[in-house]
């Protein structure tokens, strides 16, 4: 008899203790656990360590509270510039309550996941190239809220959303890198303009400092021909100053005479001293000529000027008579 009972006590303790074996749980220090009696939600989420459940009556789901990395798969969209781009973006996201996590959506990764493209898919439609390209901080913040606002009443924080890489038509690559070229030459040019300028304005200052100073033009002249004899060359530019061409062209052109406004007072006398004797030569030669003239005309015809003798004599006596 006293066996008995010793042998039913042991199988007691022993049911007992697969009873209470078979109700442990270990939940971890990112999990939570969720426990469901007889199909209903328990009030109470268990936290990390060790916790007991009424075995074949309550059901123990964990719930991973860490923050998942979950890449969107990459979308086909037309930009609303009537571009067609390839995005792909991964999304941050964790569970902030267990409960709804497990009661509100079947599986509420995968929600997470069709969310994420059925966003990515509208915000894709609703931007322009250049906002995927430049502005994406923009994007992924209005890509967060949209994938966010159903979140929330499935426990889950949508904690940061990026745009990996948008893929773009070999077209429109080499268009892009046609107008980049065309931008970074225009660029380029108005450096090169810019420069030239400043340039030009310390040129002119150099050249006024130089002309005050005949000897820096020299000084200059002579670190030109330095610089062109570091190189060992056989041969030597010499270069020949224009400035000097210039002073030996004032030096061989005569003074100009000063002009009649700087000098009114001796215009007036020099013009009559001028005058004058021009005057005086005109008509010398004038009488001159007239006189010989004249004197030709009387020695080719001495007749025509002279009277007959006969006929002075033959009046004479008739005047007598």
């Amino acid at each position: 008899m006293v066996e008995e009972l010793v042998a039913a006590g042991v199988s007691v303790v022993s049911v007992g203790i697969v009873y209470a074996m078979a109700g442990a749980r270990v939940v971890k220090q990112y999990e939570r656990g969720v426990v469901l009696r007889l199909g209903r939600l328990r009030s109470d989420v268990r936290g990390p360590g060790f916790t007991m459940v009424v075995p074949f009556v309550d059901k123990l789901r964990k719930v991973n509270m860490q923050i998942v990395t979950m890449p969107v798969p990459a979308q086909d969209g037309i930009t609303r510039d009537n571009v067609t781009v390839r995005v792909d973006a991964v999304i941050y996201f964790k569970v902030v309550d267990a409960a709804d996590a497990v009661i509100q959506v079947e599986d509420y990764q995968f929600a997470v996941s069709q969310m994420a493209q059925t966003s990515l898919r509208s915000i894709i439609g609703k931007s322009d190239l250049d906002d995927l390209l430049s502005n994406r901080e923009k994007l992924n913040q209005g890509l967060e809220l949209m994938i966010d606002s159903p979140a929330m009443g499935w426990g889950v924080q949508i904690d940061r959303v990026e745009i990996k890489d948008v893929s773009l038509p070999e077209t429109m690559k080499r268009s892009m890198a046609r107008q980049a070229e065309a931008d970074r030459e225009r660029r380029a040019r108005v450096i090169n303009a810019d420069a030239e300028l400043q340039a030009s304005k310390k040129l002119a200052e150099a050249a006024g400092v130089m002309s005050e100073q005949p000897a820096a033009l020299q000084l200059r002249l002579l670190q030109t021909v330095v610089a062109v004899a570091a190189e060992k060359n056989s041969t030597l530019v010499l270069p020949f100053p224009v400035e000097l061409l210039r002073f030996l062209e004032r030096a061989q052109q005569p003074a100009a005479p000063a002009p009649e406004q700087a000098r009114p007072s001796t215009a007036q006398p020099v013009r009559e001293s001028v005058e004058q004797p021009v005057e005086q030569s005109v008509g010398e030669s004038v009488e001159q000529s007239v006189g010989e003239s004249v004197e030709q005309s009387v020695q080719e015809q001495p007749s025509s000027l002279a009277p007959p003798l006969g006929s002075d004599s033959e009046g004479s006596k008739t005047r007598q008579d």
